[in-house]
């Protein structure tokens, strides 16, 4: 080895290949994570924000495999009040079989993080235990028990709901940064597009130049006002660009103009099928797979814009990351939605950082329950100690010794530092 290879890696201790696991497991769980993508809201939004025993079990993942074992009708469901919904969901999956899918397995870890019952043939202390708590102190148990110092919410300014917190003057609260969601302005526009001129910005059915001009300041004054971290679409699976439409005239003239005005990236979470059931409501929505030149010719005809991206087929993994190599302004992230199960997750990521290095996002929460941070997390950090570990133990065979400040700087680029840089350090 050079004096100048040997000065090059005084970064610390070289370790043994033995220490890997041990070491990798414990700076994943002493690194503090941003959760780039939840559906989370911060305290100050009140009602919006879901959380405890009742809203953990009638998240959708768990309607829709209730369905499976339970004699019970959709429409019988939905004509229950919330906590008999819950009691049923409970009693179902939790007590008459093992709850053994990621999203029952997650609950239990949820309440596990939390020191409570996971076999309580009932819901009655638990529901006890979440009454009594109170957000000014729950919150930061849950960002600690998940290692988390920031969550992205998302947030859609066309949303009936939402739109009346951010009117009466929502309180910011650093934990909870803001991402616009423009699902509504992009796919929905003939049912939306009168929204925005109810908020001031004069739009029409066709989304021609006036409403072109309407969208760009919509968006500046959105931007204004929420200060968002990136904007965001999710998209389906039959998405092509460009085509003869009004999506691509509102994306291209725009949403991405004003992505590069107020230097922010744009996220594309692309290959939903909805309501595939709609009988299941939220659980109705599938997956399919995309055509990911759709990405490349983003891309390459805007390469003063930022694209993160996450594809909800696993088919779509590997080109992701060869389109990746091939364009820097590509951000591959999370495994979103139905890929976020171990097995799964374990792969991609695996095949990223044969790809990529650690030039990505290996995960986010995608959580819509505040309880539900503590278990996604602690899966991410379980199924990547031995993912990065073995990494490591690849690279050492081959000749390059690792420290623990090399699996530190890897971990905080991965959890933190890609996204610090490409939203903030580069706004």
């Amino acid at each position: 080895m050079t004096v100048e290879a040997t000065s090059r890696r005084n970064t610390g201790r070289e370790l043994a290949a033995d220490e890997l696991p041990g070491v990798v497991g414990d700076v994943l769980a002493t690194t503090p994570f941003i959760d780039i993508h939840t559906h989370l809201f911060a305290p100050s939004f009140g009602t919006l924000g879901r959380w405890g025993i009742d809203d953990l079990l009638t998240y959708h993942y768990l309607e829709a495999e209730l369905f499976r074992f339970s004699p019970v009708r959709p429409d019988e469901y939905w004509a229950l009040t919330k906590p008999q919904r819950a009691d049923l969901v409970w009693q179902t999956l939790f007590v008459d079989h093992t709850p053994l899918s990621e999203a029952a397995r997650g609950v239990v870890s949820s309440l596990n993080a939390l020191g409570l019952d996971t076999e309580a043939p009932s819901l009655g202390c638990l529901r006890q235990f979440f009454a009594d708590q109170r957000l000014e102190t729950y919150v930061p148990r849950i960002f600690g028990l998940a290692g988390v110092s920031h969550v992205v919410m998302t947030n859609d300014p066309l949303d009936d709901d939402e739109t009346p917190a951010w009117n009466a003057g929502v309180e910011p609260d650093d934990r909870f940064l803001a991402a616009l969601r423009l699902d509504r302005v992009l796919n929905e526009w003939e049912s939306h597009y009168e929204q925005l001129t109810a908020q001031g910005f004069p739009a029409e059915k066709h989304p021609g130049t006036a409403s072109v001009a309407a969208v760009r300041q919509f968006l500046a004054a959105w931007i204004a006002r929420a200060k968002p971290v990136y904007l965001a679409v999710s998209l389906p699976d039959t998405f092509s660009f460009p085509t003869d439409d009004g999506r691509t005239r509102l994306l291209a003239d725009a949403v991405l103009p004003a992505c590069r005005e107020f230097r922010l990236p744009l996220a594309l979470m692309i290959g939903v099928r909805r309501q595939i059931n709609p009988a299941l409501r939220s659980a109705g929505d599938g997956a399919g797979r995309a055509d990911m030149q759709v990405v490349g010719r983003l891309c390459e005809q805007f390469p003063d814009n930022r694209f993160m991206v996450s594809v909800l087929s696993r088919e779509n993994q590997h080109e992701l990351c060869v389109y990746a190599r091939k364009f820097s302004n590509l951000l591959p992230f999370g495994c979103w939605w139905f890929l976020n199960t171990p097995s799964i997750v374990e792969e991609i990521t695996r095949a990223r950082l044969e790809l990529l290095g650690t030039s990505f996002i290996p995960q986010h929460s995608d959580a819509r329950i505040l309880e539900q941070l503590t278990y996604k997390w602690r899966e991410t950090r379980r199924t990547l100690t031995p993912i990065l570990s073995g990494a490591y133990r690849r690279l050492m065979s081959d000749g390059r010794a690792v420290s623990r400040d090399d699996v530190q700087r890897d971990v905080e680029r991965l959890f933190r530092g890609n996204f610090e840089h490409w939203t903030t350090t580069l706004s």
